[in-house]
C-alpha cells in the first residue's frame, strides 16, 4: 500500500499500530499544531447547513442527538487529518456511512467525507482514500436501493439520477484530490532539485576556492622558501645577494596576500564582481620573473595569432603554467623550464617542459597530488585536458589543451 506514496512520503512501519498511526504528513501544519480553526469553521458549516437542508427533504428522519454526534464526530476527526490521514479517512467515511444508513437528511455531511479523503489522498495514501470514498458511496447505494426496507425511514428505492449525482461528486472529490497531489509532488521535486543545485554549486564554488587558494599559496611559498634558503646561505659571505633573496621573499609574499585577500573577498561579498581582475597570461612575465628569483630560468615562446581569451580559460592558462613552473623548483633538478603557448584554430594548447632530473622525495610530479588534479580539474571545467608525465629523454613534460568554443559557452552561461 505504501508504493502508491511518492518517496518524500514514505515510512518505515513496524505493525499494525503504526499503519493507523502513520507519522505526521508533510503539509501545511510542519509545527505540529492542529488545525482548530478551519475544523471550527468546518464544524458549524456541517451542523448548520444540516439542520437547515433537512426542513426542505420530507420523509427523512429529523436530526437528533445521535444525528449531531455523527456530524460532529466526522469533523472532529479532521482536527488529525495532517498527522494521521488514513485514519481520519476511514473515520470520516465510517460517519458519513452511519450517517446515510440512520436515514438522516442529505447536506454538508459530504465536506468531512472530502476533506479526509483529500488529506489523504494529498499524503500519498491513496489507495486507502480510495477505498473510504469508495466505501461509504457503497453504503449509500445498498442503502438507497436495496435495504432501505430494514432501515429507517423505510422509504422506496432512490431514484437512480440521484445516484448519479453522489457518483459525480465523488469523482469530482477523487479528481481534485489527485490533482492536488500531482501538484504538490511536483512541487517537492522542484524543491529538491534546486537544492540539489544549489548544493552543486557550493560545491563547485569550493572546489574553484581551494583550487585557487592551493595555486597561489604552492606557487607564492615555493619561492618564498627557495629565496629563504638561499638568504640564509648567502647571509655572511654575500650580504647583497641576501638582500636580493629577501627583496624577493618580500615581494613574492606580498603578491600572495594580496591574490588570498581577493580570493578571501569573493566568500564575504557572494554575488559581487571581484574587485580586481583575475590574473590571466598577461602576467606570464611576472611569473617568470618570480621563477628566475627562484633560480629558474623560464623560455616562453607564442605560436599562432594571440586571441583574446573568456576570463575564465585566461585565468586556467595562468594557473596550470603557474602550477608546472612551481612544480619543476620544488620537485626538479633542472634550472631551466621551457614554457610553449599554441593558438590553434578553436583551442589553447599549453607545454611546459624541464630537462630534469626529480630531485629526492617527491611525489608530486610522477604521483599525480593536488597540484596536478587541480590542473586537470581547470582544464576539464573548459571541456579540456591535461596530460603529465615523464619525457623519454629525460625531465617531465605538462600539455594541456582548452577548446576555445567551449570555454567561451561556458564564460558565456556563468556570466548570463
Amino acid at each position: 500500500m505504501d508504493n502508491a506514496r511518492p518517496p518524500w512520503a514514505r515510512r518505515h512501519h513496524g505493525g499494525a499500530g503504526e499503519w493507523w498511526a502513520a507519522g505526521p504528513t508533510p503539509g501545511r501544519r510542519a509545527d505540529g499544531r492542529l488545525p482548530w480553526r478551519s475544523t471550527v469553521v468546518v464544524a458549524v458549516l456541517v451542523t448548520v447547513g444540516s439542520n437547515a437542508a433537512a426542513h426542505g427533504q420530507h420523509g427523512r428522519i429529523p436530526l437528533d442527538p445521535l444525528g449531531h454526534a455523527l456530524l460532529l464526530a466526522g469533523a472532529v476527526l479532521l482536527l488529525f487529518r495532517y498527522r494521521y490521514p488514513r485514519a481520519t479517512a476511514l473515520g470520516t467515511a465510517a460517519c458519513c456511512a452511519a450517517y446515510f444508513a440512520a436515514g438522516y437528511p442529505y447536506g454538508p455531511v459530504f465536506v468531512t467525507l472530502a476533506l479526509g479523503a483529500f488529506a489523504a489522498i494529498v499524503a500519498g495514501h491513496r489507495v486507502v482514500a480510495w477505498c473510504a470514498v469508495g466505501g461509504a458511496w457503497l453504503v449509500h447505494l445498498l442503502v438507497a436501493h436495496w435495504l432501505y426496507r430494514w432501515l429507517p425511514p423505510h422509504l422506496g428505492p432512490a431514484p437512480w439520477g440521484q445516484e448519479l449525482v453522489v457518483t459525480a461528486w465523488v469523482a469530482a472529490v477523487v479528481a481534485v484530490s489527485e490533482l492536488a497531489r500531482a501538484r504538490r509532488e511536483q512541487l517537492a521535486r522542484m524543491r529538491a532539485e534546486r537544492a540539489a543545485a544549489e548544493r552543486r554549486r557550493a560545491d563547485e564554488e569550493r572546489l574553484r576556492i581551494a583550487r585557487e587558494l592551493h595555486d597561489v599559496l604552492a606557487h607564492s611559498i615555493s619561492v618564498i622558501n627557495v629565496q629563504a634558503g638561499v638568504g640564509l646561505a648567502l647571509l655572511d659571505s654575500d650580504p647583497e645577494q641576501a638582500r636580493t633573496a629577501l627583496t624577493t621573499i618580500k615581494a613574492a609574499s606580498k603578491e600572495a596576500l594580496g591574490e588570498v585577500r581577493q580570493v578571501l573577498d569573493t566568500l564575504r561579498t557572494p554575488g559581487d564582481a571581484p574587485r580586481a581582475p583575475a590574473p590571466g597570461l598577461d602576467r606570464l612575465p611576472e611569473l617568470t620573473e618570480q621563477a628566475g628569483g627562484a633560480g629558474l630560468a623560464v623560455d616562453v615562446t607564442t605560436e599562432g595569432a594571440r586571441a583574446t581569451l573568456p576570463p575564465g580559460t585566461d585565468l586556467a592558462a595562468f594557473r596550470i603554467v603557474q602550477e608546472a613552473l612551481t612544480n619543476i623548483v620544488r620537485h626538479s633538478g633542472s634550472r631551466t623550464a621551457r614554457v610553449r603557448l599554441r593558438y590553434a584554430p578553436g583551442a589553447l594548447e599549453i607545454r611546459v617542459d624541464d630537462d630534469g632530473p626529480a630531485t629526492a622525495g617527491t611525489g608530486e610530479p610522477t604521483g599525480g597530488g593536488n597540484g596536478l588534479a587541480g590542473m586537470r580539474e581547470r582544464a576539464a571545467a573548459l571541456g579540456g585536458t591535461v596530460e603529465a608525465g615523464p619525457r623519454p629523454d629525460g625531465g617531465f613534460q605538462v600539455r594541456a589543451r582548452i577548446p576555445l568554443t567551449t570555454a567561451a559557452r561556458t564564460a558565456i552561461k556563468e556570466e548570463s
